[in-house]
């Protein structure tokens, strides 16, 4: 699974964020459809954002691997 950057935390925030007002306006306005578009947007941006909570924090670096030809 490719997770999203961590570093991108805030900006997923803030398209959250932009969804859901974007889909109290549309709402407001009767636009369903787009109102049903922007809460699939909302859902992705929801699920990227958990993925990062549920992320392990620490990493460990397991080093590269050394290739060893036998010796002749």
């Amino acid at each position: 699974m490719l997770w999203p950057d961590p570093a991108q935390r805030d900006r997923l925030v803030e398209i959250r964020d932009n969804l859901v007002a974007r889909i109290a306006e549309a709402e407001r306005e009767g636009w369903l459809g787009e109102m049903e578009g922007l809460q699939v947007s909302l859902a992705g941006a929801e699920e990227k954002l958990t993925q990062l909570e549920r992320r392990p924090s620490r990493v460990v670096d397991l080093g590269i691997p050394v290739s060893r030809t036998p010796s002749s």
